[in-house]
């Protein structure tokens, strides 16, 4: 059983047990949360269910393992023959979630 979930305007596909990083979500950690933009949910008897835009009713229950930042990523800019050089880095936040249920 499985479900594609919408969070952070990116699509992901869940399975019960399963650990995602998503973009930052308000929780605390150790907390459970409730998705509810559920796009499609394959069910364990075979049903294939995809909603027109969510599936109405299903929702998948995360526990919030972890708050962080990722990797630090460079951004340097240069113009060539005018001594421009600009150098930043940007650490995107995210939150561990690990999926604890899917309610379909």
């Amino acid at each position: 059983m499985y479900a594609i979930v919408l969070t952070g305007g990116k699509q992901y596909k869940v399975s019960e047990g399963d650990v995602i990083y998503v973009e930052k979500l308000e929780a605390e950690v150790d907390s459970t949360i409730e998705l509810d933009d559920i796009l499609a949910v394959s069910k364990a008897d075979g049903e294939f269910v995809v909603g027109k835009p969510v599936v109405e009713g299903a929702k998948v229950t995360a526990k919030v393992v972890n708050q962080g930042k990722g990797k630090k990523v460079v951004v340097f800019k240069y113009k060539r023959k005018k001594a421009y050089r600009k150098k930043q880095g940007h650490r995107q936040p995210y939150t561990k979630l690990q999926i604890e249920k899917i309610n379909a």
